[in-house]
Formats: C-alpha cells, structure tokens, sequence
C-alpha cells in the first residue's frame, strides 16, 4: 500500500512538473485581478459603463500634454472614482507615453525599499496591460532600494486600481513599471526617487496612488486634508512631512494617517521639487462622506493632483480682483484674530482661489493716517501664497519693532496694502536696477535690507539715494555699502484695501 501512495505521490508531482513546463508564455508570471468584483466591477461591461459614468461627471477637466505626474485615489470607485477620475481626465487620450509609472505604498508587505514587478504582465476585466520587465529588472540591478518582491504585489489594489482608468482613457497603447513601496524611511525614498530620476521626463508619466485622511469624522477629514493638501501643493518635501507631523500632534479622534501612501508621494516630492519648472495644481477633493454609502462618522479622504511642466507660452504671475480681495481679506481677519488671541480663520477649499495657492513671497504693509505702521514681509516662500499673507500680516501688526504692537482700538485707522514678489534675480551691478520697476534686496556678510518697488515713487528719490538709504538704514552697512553687497531685484505685484474700494483708481 506504501509502494501505491509513493508513486500515486510522483505521478502527482510530475505532472505539476510537467504543467509548470508547459505553461503558455503569454500568460507565465501574468498578475491576475485580486480585487475585481470589491473595488471595481468585475464584468467588463459593467466596469465600462461605470468608467464612462465617471468621467462623465468630471467633464470640465481639460487635458494638458504637459502632464508630468499625477496623484490620486485608490478606494473602491464608488467611494473615492470620482476623485480619480477628475485626474486621468487631465491627460491627453492621444498622448503616446514611452512608459507609465504606477508608484503606491503597500496595505500588506513590509519592505525595505521598493519592489518593481519583473514576473510580466498585469490584467484587468478590460484586457492585458503590458509590464516592461526588462526595465524593471535594470532598476533592481542598480539601485540596492530596489528589487522584486512577488508578494508585495499580489494582493496589492492600490496599483491595480488605477489601470482600468488608463486603459478606458488612453486611445494609445502604453506599458507600465509598476512599483510598490514598502519603506518607513524618508531617506530611503530620496534613494528610490534618485533612481527613478533619470526617466522623470516628458516621455513618461509617474502615476501616485494614495488616499488622505483614514477615518475621522467629516468635519475634521476636510479640515486636516486641506493642510495635507496644501503641502503638496506647494511641491515641497519638507512642507509635506511638516504637514504630516503636525496632523500626527493633534491627536484627532480616529484618525489613523493623513495619507496613507505618504512615502510615494513623499519620492515623487523629491522629484518634483528639484525641477523648479514643474508646478503641483489641486484638481478635486470628496471625501467617502460625500457619497450615498458613506458615514460621515468615520470618512476616508481623497485629493487628486496634477503636476505640470511649465510651458514657454506661459503668462507673468498676475492676480485677478476675486484673489486680490481674499487676500486683503485674509490679512485683516488674521490681524482681527490675533489680537483677540484665537488661531488663523479656516477656509474651505472652495473659498481660496487657486492663484493665491502658489507658493510666492509677499510683504503686509500697514498704514495709519497716511503714515507706516507696520511692514514685514517674506521673499522665499515656505507656505503658499494666502499663508504668506496670514502670517506677514501678523508680523506686521505685533512684530515690527520699529512700532509698539498694534492695539485693537487701531485696527479701524489701518489700511492693508500687499505687496506679492516675484522670485529674487541677482544683478552684476546696479546699472541693472531699474528704479520704476524693480525692488532692490542687498546682502553684505550676515545683514541685508530691502525697498518695494513703490518706495521710489513715494520718496521721489534718485537710484544712488535710494541705495545708499536702503544701504544704511535697512541693511546697516553704511551709506555706500551697496557698491561691495550683492544686489537682487524682484517684482512686485501691489494693491492695497483703498483701491479695492474705489475700483476706478
């Protein structure tokens, strides 16, 4: 009986021998759907009807052929489609791309460092998506963060999610490299974006899935979002993890991460941000609250991003009236709040203008009678611009030590002017400076001083007079200490609370 089970035994494992062999080529090492039919419709018809219904309700979104990254969301469609969908609307269906980079952060493995699918292709309930594992394969041979992981990626969804989108949208075929992450280091991420580098170029598309807020109620899900949100958009690393951190302190109740995929977006941060002509632009956010099956208990947060590389075509930074005012406003509610002692007002998402969600640096000026009052300002942004103007106008009104702190019996008598900067140029000399239209930033060793733009025209001062004052009562380097500092020129972009209420000045 023993002989019998022995060689039932072999028969059984040469035939799986014998299987394995001659499995088709076509689909050996093929990733399967692991969460058709739970987070997408498994019936292709259906999957497509859906798909169409999506887009259909983020119709307005233009696409661009500048599209260099994306972020998005990775729930179920009826959750969180709406979200994603308002971000593959951006692209270009015509767009031929040499490759796709799908980037998410792992729900099941820990790694130490990423993992490329090399195994073959991925497959949807819409057909096979091409994987370019030889690509693959050259990414975990030369990075040491990187390598092929197959359990990293077989019952991961946050890749998987995003290909039916592709797939619906791009009229042009396109491979993927697709890259789960599963890394709790920052410093490792800035190793898998330096090696992902060198294809972060306009033949490619990065792709980053993630979801925000997990599980706080709907109220506070908006508001910590938001700061996660604005953090991203300012498309600096640092501001991002800050943002984190700072949500983390707080200690909402239920809530478990604001960003769930915060080390893919974190290394597409470390790409963006060195590249100082791609811009990051906030398309949508919903949360799961706002939808017919969610609890507004406990929601999950979605945003949708685009990441842009500037065009030659592109206008000067300018502002319209509705962005003038809310800044104006911004500023003097930030006054009215900090002398009461209360933090900065919120604003939702939809009050703040995208132009005042640029990073820029700006000035507060504060008028009494005609006469200062108060100016601070910042010339390099860490916040965007509305920030800038929130925290410049506090300055101004209780931090100026030329002034004692502003009393609130004052505040009626104040007049708020704003000064939005350009970026800092450096000139050769001064013949460069142009008195009507530039502003002037001096440094010598550790002292440095600066005059708007408008301070010419409302001293009537010559250019050597308006150097040697800024020189020695700004910078404190003495009268002719200009002529040894190095000089900077910007912009300046002025308005104040006194044109806005007399539109034909």
């Amino acid at each position: 009986m023993k002989v019998v089970v022995v060689l039932f035994s072999l028969l059984i494992n040469l035939l799986s021998v014998i299987t394995c062999c001659s499995q088709d080529p076509k689909t050996k090492g093929l990733r399967k759907p692991a969460v058709a039919g739970t987070f997408y419709p498994a019936d292709p018809a259906e999957l497509r009807t859906q798909l169409a219904n999506l887009f259909e309700k983020v119709k307005d979104e233009k696409p661009a052929n500048n599209i260099a990254a994306l972020i998005v969301p990775h729930a179920g469609y009826v959750f969180s489609g709406e979200v994603s969908a308002s971000g593959f609307a951006r692209l270009d269906p015509q767009q031929e791309w040499e490759h796709i980079f799908l980037i998410g952060t792992s729900h099941h493995v820990s790694l130490d460092g990423a993992s490329v699918y090399t195994a073959g292709d991925f497959q949807t309930p819409l057909g096979i998506v091409k994987v370019d594992t030889e690509l693959g394969k050259k990414l975990a041979k030369e990075s040491p963060v990187i390598s092929f992981v197959a359990s990293a990626h077989e019952k991961e969804h946050s890749l998987e999610v995003q290909l039916p989108f592709l797939q619906y949208h791009l009229k042009k075929t396109f491979k993927i490299v697709p890259v789960i992450l599963g890394t709790q280091s920052a410093e490792t991420c800035k190793k898998i974006a330096d090696a992902l580098k060198p294809y972060f170029n306009s033949r490619n598309l990065f792709v980053i899935s993630t979801d925000f807020s997990h599980y706080p109620a709907y109220s506070n899900a908006v508001k910590y979002d938001k700061i996660t949100g604005d953090a991203i958009a300012f498309n600096s690393p640092a501001m991002f993890v800050e943002a984190l951190l700072s949500n983390d302190k707080k200690n909402v109740p239920n809530l478990a991460t604001s960003c769930c995929g915060w080390s893919s977006v974190l290394t597409l941060l470390y790409l963006t941000s060195a590249n100082p002509e791609i811009k990051a632009e906030h398309i949508k956010y919903l949360n799961s609250g706002d939808t017919q099956f969610g609890d507004k208990t406990k929601v999950v947060g979605y945003h949708s991003f685009v990441f842009k590389r500037s065009e030659k075509s592109e206008t000067s930074f300018n502002l319209d009236e509705k962005s003038k005012k809310f800044l104006l406003k911004v500023a003097r509610e930030s006054i009215e709040t900090g002398l009461e002692k209360h933090p900065y007002p919120f604003y939702t998402e939809a009050e703040i203008p995208d132009q005042v969600k640029t990073p820029c640096g700006a000035f507060v000026t504060l008028n009494k009678d005609g006469k200062l009052r108060g100016c601070i300002g910042r010339f390099t942004p860490n916040k965007l611009l509305y920030q800038v103007v929130q925290d410049m106008a506090r300055a101004a009104a209780f931090e100026d030590t030329r002034f004692e702190p502003l009393e609130k019996q004052e505040l009626k008598e104040i007049e708020i002017e704003i000064s939005v900067l350009t970026p800092l140029k450096k000139i050769g000399s001064a013949d460069e400076y142009d008195i009507q239209k530039n502003g002037i930033y001096m440094v010598k060793g550790n002292r440095s001083g600066t005059f708007l733009p408008q301070v010419a025209h409302e001293t009537g001062w010559t250019k050597e007079e308006l150097l040697g004052h800024c020189a020695r009562d700004k910078a404190g380097i003495g009268w002719n200490g200009w002529k040894d500092a190095d000089l900077f020129i910007y912009e300046a972009l002025v308005f104040g609370e006194r044109e806005m209420k007399d539109p034909g000045k």
